[in-house]
């Protein structure tokens, strides 16, 4: 039972609640009170910090601890400031108020996703810092804007920055998903976001006839194509205990649209689909398949891409990689049970691994429900501490990872 005495409160809890304040929520999310945060804390805790404008109005605050060898790549910590919106309606406690009950649960948006990690990189540095703590290698932490929306005025510009290639990353950790067990899952790839419009043209009228070649008509046939291939995908993950989501191909059918009158036949329809497509697919045959399913639908059926993902890269999970070799040693010595995964959605790491840093998403959160985007998210202070003692380990570790072939 946590207490109700909010002068016992743990201050780095107390840190968290105080982040978790601040509404960086879309559609205009406050990333200046969120950089002058970061700002406060840079100072704090003596590390040294910059501010990198990747887009007007949209900065990026870097803080970094210097490590003892200057030749050796460095360690990237990143995290997202901006959440997804609520519907406050469908809350037991106001959103960004950070209320914590009676049992220790922490309730605001972004306790999961991932206001959480960025203030337990913070701690861990904090505390390894007062231990008197120094590492062969310089840690960075960034904390980026608009990872919710794609990223775009975020990391995708950040990494082509000359302030990113003069951090010198040569390893990162990002965002991962709680687990509802005692398990911890870690992410070292995702599946590409394909957002795809399909538009049909057909003979238009009225809509007492029965017209042939209706727009309507071939845009069904392709929605029952692609909507087959997501039931055999579904069958595909059912029929196997081993594959995770992660592994296979989704796709959800999102926007219909189309039509001006109940009684006017319209000339185009359009039906526009995600597709989230598994680190193993063709996607030079995959964007054939869309082509042949347009095709069998008939004359005046195409499609266009509103968004493509074509970089698709796997972050090595054997001893092979001396990153993942001692992030997976750590765990083991804590005794944590680790779940390797490709990640079902889209994070900022895929910015990271596209040029050429190995990443792993990693948020640790067992035994909590997975409530990222939902109403109601919230957080158990003592997992939120736990993952404190955990990136403190992950960091000496990591840190002091030896030099590697290139570095030498």
């Amino acid at each position: 039972m946590a207490s109700k005495d909010p002068e016992s409160e743990h201050p780095s809890v107390t840190l968290f609640r105080q982040y978790l304040r601040i509404r960086t929520v879309h559609p205009n999310p406050d990333y200046g009170t969120a950089v002058a945060f970061f700002e406060e804390r840079a100072h704090q805790l003596g590390l040294s910090f910059q501010k990198v404008e990747v887009t007007p109005g949209y900065v990026v605050p870097v803080l970094t601890w210097p490590g003892t060898n200057p030749t050796l790549s460095s360690i990237l910590l990143n995290s997202h400031m901006d959440v997804v919106p609520v519907f406050k309606e469908h809350w037991s406690h106001d959103p960004f108020e950070a209320f914590k009950d009676s049992e220790g649960y922490i309730y605001a948006r972004g306790t999961q996703d991932m206001k959480s990690v960025s203030i337990q990189y913070l701690e861990a540095v904090r505390r390894l810092k007062v231990e008197g703590h120094r590492f062969p290698r310089t840690i960075h932490m960034t904390f980026v804007p608009d990872e919710e929306i794609g990223g775009h005025k975020g990391m995708e510009l950040f990494v082509q920055r000359p302030e990113f290639q003069a951090l010198r990353v040569g390893f990162a950790l990002d965002e991962g998903l709680a687990n509802p067990t005692d398990a911890f899952t870690v992410f070292y790839s995702e599946r590409s976001l394909w957002w795809v419009r399909f538009t049909s043209s057909g003979r238009p009228g009225h809509g007492s006839r029965f017209i042939e070649d209706t727009a309507a008509e071939k845009l069904h046939k392709v929605v029952s194509s692609i909507l087959a291939f997501r039931e055999k995908e579904r069958q595909r993950l059912q029929s196997n205990p081993h594959l995770k989501e992660g592994a296979v191909t989704c796709v959800n059918l999102t926007k219909l649209e189309g039509g001006v009158a109940y009684n006017v036949v319209p000339a185009t329809m359009s039906a526009s689909f995600d597709f989230r497509l598994a680190p193993d697919v063709d996607l030079q045959a995959f964007e054939k398949q869309l082509q042949s399913w347009c095709q069998a639908a008939g004359e005046g059926v195409t499609f266009e891409f509103v968004q493509r993902w074509m970089k698709p890269r796997v972050t090595p999970i054997d001893d092979a990689n001396p990153w993942w070799a001692a992030f997976n040693r750590v765990c083991k010595d804590m005794n944590l049970t680790l779940e390797p995964e490709i990640f079902p959605a889209a994070t900022d790491s895929r910015y990271l691994r596209a040029v050429g840093i190995p990443a792993l998403g990693f948020s640790p959160m067992n035994r909590t429900p997975v409530l990222l985007h939902d109403h109601d998210e919230r957080l158990h202070e003592t997992v939120f501490l736990r993952g404190i003692d955990i990136y403190m380990r992950l960091l000496s570790v990591l840190a002091s990872v030896p030099a590697l072939p290139n570095e030498k």
